[in-house]
């Protein structure tokens, strides 16, 4: 009876809920500066006391490591897709799953199943958003499964859920397909692959309904945005009244995390679940953008871009901001959420997407045949390989006692002036000031 009156509260009383919030925050704050300056960290032999509290865990290099790495074997994932199964389609060069991840400044702790299943045990960890959100889900399942007997896993489907459960924990590792968050025409899981792209900007409760009791929820919404205007849907697919309206894209963006933000705002259970955001996973289809001739791409590399600071066209900056400032605002609010910037480390990777070597859903044209770049995957990654160190980077986070840290945001706000002509002064003014607070 007390878990439904919290929910009645948490869904109805928004306003009130951010007053309380905010002035919650301030205490807390206040509470902060009077105490310990440094993060803490639970005391793990992998990690040492107080690693991160001046390292960037985005910024640094990939290092060639085929003793600690891959942390698993493809063919002993038994919940592998084929999508990302690399080996098992037929590529040789196997160099990809040996690349570890060094932060200029720390090293991240190795990733220990066992231990991260005894941090959701009795929880729910659930992914939302698009393919890549899947392959990073794939990856987590691969990565903690080999420490789970075989009686005591399992996986089902339940419309666009996919549940890995782990029985021995009552823990259970979801993904759910929401590849633009709001509702839209391309919500099965199945059959998305649309022309005519339409969304219900105003519209998330069909999705969020299925995560709304989750106690970690990991977040992404990049690719499905990338056209120049969005198809906006006022009312439902079904009524005569419907409005559609064609909104530029970075707009309709916005407007969809504003009403992402706002559900979370209302709904979410500020003592209990943690949020994250992934920021964009990027592409690599265009090979002029490393020295390659423009009409190649990803198909046929070996090795990763060693130019330090490589941005390529297909990250736009100028959605990993809007995401940013939902995020910032958000976190005023009271949630306990972190945006995971993985975008910078995973530009390096050129050659660690399938290219060519996965299950191909349609049959392939003898055109395509003839030309293997025309048809490679230069967008989802093999595994294993670098959604496995996106998941070593959510690993560090859930074991910090510390539910905050400041340097992603950072980065990005670093980015954007680079490539901004201008900065919101406002932004600047309020990035300042969460700094004195940290």
């Amino acid at each position: 009876m007390v878990k439904k009156t919290l929910i009645i509260v948490w869904g109805t009383k928004c306003q009130f809920h951010s007053l309380v919030a905010l002035l919650f925050t301030f205490v807390v704050i206040a509470i902060y500066l009077t105490g310990e300056t440094k993060w803490r960290v639970e005391d793990q032999a992998a990690i040492k006391t107080n690693p991160f509290s001046q390292c960037n865990l985005f910024s640094g290099k990939w290092v060639y490591d085929n003793n600690s790495y891959p942390l698993y074997k493809e063919h002993e994932c038994t919940f592998m897709w084929d999508e990302f199964a690399c080996q098992k389609f037929g590529r040789k060069d196997l160099n990809y799953q040996n690349w570890r991840w060094q932060p200029h400044d720390c090293d991240l702790p190795r990733f220990n199943a066992t231990e991260l299943l005894e941090r959701i045990r009795g929880k729910r960890v659930v992914y939302v958003g698009d393919s890549l959100n899947r392959d990073q889900w794939v990856s987590m399942v691969c990565l903690v499964e080999s420490a789970i007997p075989p009686t005591l896993k399992s996986k089902h489907i339940n419309g666009n859920l996919l549940i890995f459960t782990a029985t021995e924990y009552n823990a259970t590792i979801e993904f759910y397909w929401a590849p633009l968050l709001v509702e839209s025409n391309s919500d099965n899981p199945v059959s998305h692959r649309l022309p005519d792209r339409i969304v219900r900007i105003k519209s998330i409760e069909k999705h969020a309904r299925h995560w709304t009791n989750a106690d970690i929820l990991v977040f992404n919404s990049y690719l499905w945005w990338r056209r120049p205007k969005m198809k906006l849907l006022w009312g439902s697919f079904e009524s005569p009244d419907q409005i559609i309206k064609e909104v530029e894209m970075l707009r309709s963006y916005e407007m969809a995390l504003k009403t992402w933000s706002e559900w979370l705002d209302c709904h979410i259970n500020r003592t209990k679940t943690r949020l994250f955001f992934m920021s964009m996973s990027p592409t690599h289809l265009w090979g002029a953008e490393w020295g390659r001739p423009q009409t190649e791409n990803c198909y046929n590399e070996t090795m990763p871009i060693f130019q330090e600071g490589y941005w390529g066209s297909g990250s736009d900056m100028r959605m990993m901001r809007i995401a940013a400032e939902t995020i910032q605002q958000l976190r005023t609010r009271g949630l306990k959420i972190q945006m995971l910037n993985i975008t910078q480390l995973s530009e390096y990777r050129k050659e660690a997407h399938p290219a060519i070597h996965r299950r191909q859903w349609v049959p392939l044209t003898e055109e395509q045949k003839a030309n293997p770049t025309s048809y490679a995957d230069c967008v989802h990654w093999c595994l294993p390989g670098v959604p496995d160190v996106w998941n070593e980077l959510l690993y560090v986070y859930i074991l910090l006692k510390s539910k905050t840290c400041k340097e992603c945001l950072d980065y990005i706000a670093v980015q954007v002036q680079k490539e901004a002509e201008t900065v919101n002064k406002e932004l600047i003014l309020y990035q300042g000031q969460v700094m004195m607070l940290l």
